[in-house]
């Protein structure tokens, strides 16, 4: 009976802990640092006119041109070991195949 009760009691103290650690993070606002941390990784994706920038393309230039210059940036940044430049090649190679693909281009 003893081990009940005792289980029972240990489990609501758990419970309201669990509950004030709650209500103590959205009082010091740690739920709001998430939610803008959130906003700021979305607000880092690139455009359109960036990535061509990064890949030094135009508007004009074939999909076979795209990977072709993605491949050589890419490498050179690998042998280089700038992982930040890589995955900006990266970034822009992935938003240009979305643009690529929505129009039916890219193989």
């Amino acid at each position: 009976m003893f081990i009940v009760m005792g289980t029972g009691i240990l489990g609501r103290a758990v419970f309201q802990a669990y509950r004030q650690a709650i209500a103590n993070a959205s009082k010091t606002g740690v739920a709001q640092e998430a939610m803008q941390n959130a906003v700021r990784k979305a607000g880092k994706a690139i455009n359109e006119q960036e990535a061509r920038q990064i890949l030094g393309v135009t508007e004009q230039t074939s999909w076979e041109e795209i990977l072709q210059k993605y491949d050589k940036l890419f490498e050179n940044n690998a042998k280089a070991g700038s992982f930040y430049l890589q995955s900006k090649v990266l970034r822009a190679k992935e938003c240009l195949e979305v643009v690529y693909r929505s129009n039916g281009t890219p193989s």
